[in-house]
This record gives C-alpha cells, sequence and structure tokens, in this order.
C-alpha cells in the first residue's frame, strides 16, 4: 500500500443561489487527499494519514474517500472542525480564505501517529500540511521514524501564505529531503526552494544533494521533466486536451507517475537508483495522461483505471 500523508479539508466554492445571491457549496479538496483518492481509482493499494473530524464535513470526506477506495484505518478522528478553505475567484484567478485554527488537521499531534504496518511500501507527503504546526511536525516525524527501507516521495506545493516562520518550515523541509527518494516540485517551488540565479537543471542537482534520487518537474504547458543523479534529463510533452479545471491536476500527476512506477516494479529503495530513462519517460508519460483527464473536466475528479484504459 502506499501510505499519503497530509490534508483533507473542504473547499467552499462559490456558486449563485437560486435567488441570484452568492452561495458556497462544499468540495473535498486537499492536495494529498486528492493524490490518495486518484491512486485508489487506478487500481492502487491507497491509504491516508490526516486528521479527519467526526463534523458533517469530516463525514463528507471519509465517504468521499472511501468512494474511492482509500483506506482510512491510520487516519486519526477528532471532534475539532474540519478545514474549510474559502475560495473567491476574479478574473479566473483563485485567492483562498482559511478557516483553520484548531482543526482536526491542524492539530494532528504526535500521539496520533499510527504503527505503520508492513505491507506499506510506500510514503508520499506533501502539501500545506508541511506547513502550519503542530501537524507539519507531526508529519515530519513519522517520516523519520517509518522511512526504514519505503520509497518516499514528496510535492512541497509551496503556499508562502502558510509559512508562518521561513527559516523553520525550510530547516523541516531540509530534514525530510534528506529522507526522500523523489522530489517533485513546480517552476514556482524550484525556484522558492533555490531562489539563486540559474538553469532548471542545477536547482535540481542541488536538490538532489539533500537527499532525493529523482526530481520530477513539472512546468505546466510545457510538460515535465525528471533529471538524474547523473545529469540525465527525460522530458515529456503536456498531454493536448481542452482544458476546463486545473485543481488538482499536480496531485493526479503524482499519482499517476507513483502508479506507474510501482506497475513496473520499480517502487522499490534499492532499484529505484537505477532507473533507466525509458522508465522515467513511460512513468511521466503516464502521470501526464492521467493529468490531462482530470484537468479535462470540473473540479478535482481523478480519473478511473478504465477511463485511463482508454487512451493508452
Amino acid at each position: 500500500m502506499i501510505l499519503c500523508c497530509g490534508e483533507a479539508l473542504i473547499d467552499m466554492i462559490p456558486e449563485p443561489t437560486l435567488q441570484g445571491a452568492p452561495g458556497f457549496v462544499p468540495h473535498c479538496g486537499g492536495a494529498v487527499m486528492n493524490t490518495a483518492v486518484a491512486l485508489g481509482r487506478l487500481g492502487v493499494p491507497a491509504g491516508l494519514f490526516t486528521g479527519l473530524s467526526d463534523d458533517m464535513f469530516g463525514q463528507q470526506l471519509t465517504t468521499h474517500l472511501r468512494a474511492s477506495h482509500v483506506d482510512l484505518s491510520l487516519s486519526a478522528v477528532s471532534s475539532r472542525p474540519s478545514t474549510l478553505a474559502f475560495v473567491r475567484l476574479e478574473d479566473g484567478q483563485a485567492s483562498y480564505s482559511f478557516l483553520d485554527e484548531n482543526s482536526a488537521g491542524r492539530m494532528l499531534q504526535l500521539s496520533d501517529l499510527p504503527r505503520v504496518p508492513a505491507h506499506v511500501s510506500a510514503l508520499f507527503f506533501g502539501g500545506i500540511s508541511l506547513a502550519v504546526e503542530p501537524a507539519a511536525e507531526t508529519y515530519a516525524t513519522l517520516l523519520e521514524r517509518e522511512k526504514r527501507d519505503r520509497v518516499v516521495m514528496l510535492d512541497p506545493n509551496i503556499r508562502e501564505a502558510f509559512i508562518a516562520d521561513q527559516e523553520r518550515y525550510r530547516a523541516r523541509l531540509n530534514r525530510m529531503l534528506a529522507q526522500t527518494d523523489i522530489i517533485k516540485v513546480s517552476d514556482e517551488d524550484l525556484d522558492w526552494l533555490i531562489p539563486a540565479n540559474m538553469p532548471s537543471a542545477e536547482k535540481a542537482a542541488m536538490l538532489m544533494t539533500h537527499g532525493p534520487r529523482l526530481v520530477v518537474a513539472t512546468r505546466g504547458s510545457a510538460g515535465a521533466l525528471a533529471y538524474l543523479p547523473n545529469g540525465t534529463e527525460v522530458a515529456v510533452a503536456t498531454e493536448s486536451v481542452d482544458i476546463v479545471d486545473t485543481v488538482g491536476a499536480g496531485d493526479t500527476f503524482n499519482a499517476g507517475f507513483l502508479c506507474k512506477l510501482r506497475e513496473l516494479g520499480k517502487l522499490d529503495v534499492e532499484i529505484l537508483p537505477h532507473i533507466t530513462p525509458e522508465i522515467l519517460r513511460s512513468a511521466l508519460t503516464f502521470a501526464s495522461k492521467v493529468a490531462g483527464i482530470s484537468v479535462s473536466r470540473k473540479g478535482a475528479n481523478p480519473p478511473w483505471a478504465p477511463e485511463v484504459l482508454e487512451l493508452v
């Protein structure tokens, strides 16, 4: 099983009411939750470790996750409120207002850490959960405690608005990178992590000195790149689709990438360092196809395995 570790929250999306006044509709969201859902729908055994509420929104999240075959047996359930992210759209651009104080997700404690069973072969971390405390420290501790011989993938998905203390955040992220095998970054993430004026390939090489054996960079319409420690670069183009909604695209890409590596028998700490450019290209291409389906429809709505097979 691949255990995804991070936030599950409710996106409050603006919609007009029957009377025409603005209102908000609750949708299941959160970067790490999206990745877990995408994995489950692709037929990969997937679990989620997060802080879930037993309130009405937590029940909505639980129903959504279970419908996508995500194992919640390791998640911590409490009576704290669910995190709500109110979305405001202006000229097609989204801004967010979060209600997250004292929430079930944010207040995840060290005492909530589960004993991760042996059948969990890989761990995935990411999202805003790596920036907000105390949950961020709980996730970092889980990685330190449970890395062992498991493959670890991390997508920082950096959102500066959530980072109260940049020095503390960078220190925690560096601790986690030291135990990470695969890091996925956007162009913006890479520039924030390494603000120096240098080519992306050199920044990727610098990231690998912190621990990762593989850097995957998504570049929107420019496609995706993977960098290996020996300097090899593998590039694939973005899928040509009519874009409806990019919400959750990167999260779905992560799931597709992990899914294909697992299918090809490469999601193993002993095998991953010897991965070939051909295997990488296959994983990147599959991830792009999966993400392409997601962006062709409204909301973070990852495809099911039969939908992907129709296009492969």
